[in-house]
């Protein structure tokens, strides 16, 4: 079968500005993904206590749909929390020459959520350094400028747009690749206890965050990086998500599963030894289902 024409991309940045926009028919569907979105980042905002009274939140905006996502999303939450709380985005600029940002600050206009352009040496830095990965030097400076700028503006916490599928593909490419067990937190405090991350999108699936993108018409906007999704890092990214995708057409529940284990995870039945792995207790239920 082939993909819905929503989901028919060739650009790395995941929604093409050429899709065909939604019909009618399609955009009878909104209000019943938004409800589904909603509820998934109410629950996880309570468990995790992501969003609290009073926080300044900064929203991380590539231009990309998860960003536009969770932008929409908290902006909404915001109206109607039984907290204050308030909103403003930010995008860095890469310094590569294809990277528009007029897009992303008239969407936010048109959205009443104050926006601020911060600018990261990126585009030099991958120029100068080709023996280091350039995604890893492009994490490391988004990181870094993002940090610098909510800690010198007194914003409260940095929400990214790291989503269900991003955890569960993060914890298998550790286990299979780097042999440690982990995943992005859903709240994430920095070493030095001045910033606080957060990821209010970390139950939602991808393919309800593209959706919800499109329907909802945001511009998306490529990140300019010539290397974009050409690394190791994205080459082992990929193979694991078509992994996953191969296992959904036999477990159509996987990634609910998966979601579930995340939440449910028993240290001392696990190998290290400093997590009590010397005082395992209880029924070897392992065995019996191998039998």
């Amino acid at each position: 079968m082939p993909s819905p024409r929503w989901l028919r991309v060739s650009n790395p940045c995941a929604l093409p500005s050429l899709a065909l926009p939604p019909s009618e028919a399609d955009l009878k569907g909104l209000p019943a993904l938004e409800k589904r979105i909603a509820r998934r980042v109410g629950e996880t905002n309570a468990a995790y206590q992501l969003i609290e009274d009073g926080d300044r939140l900064l929203v991380a905006v590539s231009g990309g749909k998860d960003s536009w996502a969770l932008l929409d999303v908290l902006e909404r939450l915001r109206k109607r929390a039984p907290v204050t709380f308030t909103v403003e985005a930010v995008t860095v600029d890469p310094g590569f020459p294809q990277f528009n940002p007029d897009p992303i600050a008239e969407t936010c206009e048109r959205l009443g959520v104050p926006h601020h352009i911060i600018p990261a040496p990126i585009d030099k830095m991958v120029r100068t350094k080709p023996e280091e990965l350039p995604c890893i030097i492009c994490s490391r400076l988004r990181r870094g400028v993002l940090y610098s700028f909510a800690k010198r503006n007194g914003y409260s916490k940095i929400a990214l747009g790291h989503h269900l599928d991003d955890l569960i593909e993060t914890l298998l490419i550790n286990l299979f690749f780097e042999g440690r067990l982990s995943t992005m937190p859903l709240r994430l405090e920095s070493d030095d206890g001045a910033n606080t991350v957060i990821r209010p999108l970390g139950t939602c699936e991808e393919k309800d965050l593209q959706r919800y993108a499109w329907l909802r018409g945001f511009p998306i906007v490529p990140c300019g990086c010539p290397l974009c999704g050409c690394s190791s890092l994205e080459s082992r990214r990929k193979q694991v998500k078509e992994m996953i995708a191969s296992m959904e057409t036999s477990i159509p529940r996987l990634k609910a599963s998966m979601l579930g284990a995340m939440g449910n995870v028993k240290l001392s039945h696990l190998l290290d030894l400093s997590q009590g792995a010397l005082h395992a207790k209880g029924v070897d239920e392992a065995v019996e289902r191998l039998g």
